[in-house]
């Protein structure tokens, strides 16, 4: 009885975080749709090209439905993700299958397609340096907790502290530097897939995985020193070591857990966003993924691209949240109660 009791709790938490997230998804879907489309610029002059005639950009405005109030606009925007949407090239009529995300002005591809065609990559250097900065940043955390107050801690900080302030492009540079050209031990990142070479595959993307897994690990390390000796410090702590606990046992099986739900959401939002796009780690080594396209549809103003990217960084990011929230509520119980 008590454990059905426990899954209906579980559960009716589960629906909850579900329905915050759809509504969340939604906010954030019409934030981005009403900023990007609402701003000033002839979208159809842009589209057609400067030397297009007043006729040829009117035709264009009305294949792209410019000329339709903004609020119908979204809504044939929400229709094509719900249920998939029919564009006029015309000459043929394409159907776009939900979740659908409109055509690219400057390719005429979809943009659900172009972002699957793009996805593997970035999610690859998102997993990649996941693992890495997991390891090294906890690895850290644990040992400057550990070491608290001696000389190796106070390195142990410097050095997060000298990472967390490098911005990645500095560092993805000076590892290029070295590695690559000085010592020659990584080719220069050229993406290939896991399909095709995974032992190529893993070498070409090492030096990106670095250059975010450096950055990022700083700060796990510092919250898992922060939390720790917050941890550390609590009264059942001290009662463990005035029952003869070693130190090594209390550090790895109760201060430890003290860290785990606050680094379970940062790793949330860190990778939810790097599965977005990691813009400057892309442009950077030149790696053909989601940020990088981003990067271009900016640049060339291509806005159906622009929006899709950006809902779906918003996508990736709640969707990380709300699996974090319940994994949270797997490690403590007393999450679904709150």
């Amino acid at each position: 009885m008590k454990a059905l009791h426990g899954f209906a709790g579980f559960a009716g938490f589960a629906l909850r975080r579900t329905l915050g997230a759809v509504v969340t998804l939604l906010a954030i879907s019409v934030i981005v749709y009403v900023v990007f489309y609402a701003a000033p610029g002839d979208v159809a002059q842009i589209t057609c090209g400067p030397r297009c005639s007043p006729a040829q950009v009117h035709q264009v405005a009305e294949q792209l439905r410019l000329d339709d109030p903004l609020y119908v606009r979204y809504l044939h925007f929400l229709q094509g993700v719900v249920a998939g949407h029919d564009y006029s090239t015309g000459t043929s009529v394409e159907h776009c299958s939900a979740p659908c995300l409109g055509l690219s002005y400057q390719s005429d591809q979809q943009v659900t397609q172009l972002i699957l065609a793009k996805l593997p990559v970035t999610g690859s250097l998102a997993l990649g340096a996941m693992v890495l900065w997991l390891l090294l940043g906890v690895g850290t955390g644990v040992l400057a907790a550990w070491r608290r107050g001696r000389l190796d801690e106070r390195i142990l900080t410097g050095i997060t502290l000298a990472g967390w302030a490098t911005p990645v492009f500095v560092i993805g540079l000076l590892l290029m530097v070295l590695i690559c050209g000085q010592l020659q031990l990584l080719p220069f990142p050229q993406y290939v897939p896991f399909t095709e070479d995974p032992e190529q595959w893993a070498w070409n993307l090492l030096l990106p995985w670095l250059s975010l897994a450096l950055i990022e690990a700083a700060k796990y390390a510092r919250l898992t020193r922060s939390a720790m000796l917050e941890t550390l410090a609590e009264d059942h702590v001290r009662t463990f070591r005035a029952y003869g606990v070693g130190e090594r046992a209390i550090v790895g099986r109760h201060a430890l857990r003290g860290a785990v739900g606050p680094l379970i959401a940062l790793n949330a939002n860190d990778l939810g966003s790097l599965f977005g796009g990691a813009v400057l780690t892309e442009s950077l080594f030149g790696l053909p993924g989601i940020g990088r396209e981003l990067v271009h549809a900016v640049n060339v103003v291509d806005l159906p691209v622009v929006v899709g990217l950006v809902v779906l960084t918003g996508f990736f990011v709640v969707l990380a949240n709300a699996v974090a929230d319940l994994l949270y509520a797997v490690a403590d119980r007393r999450t679904v109660l709150s």
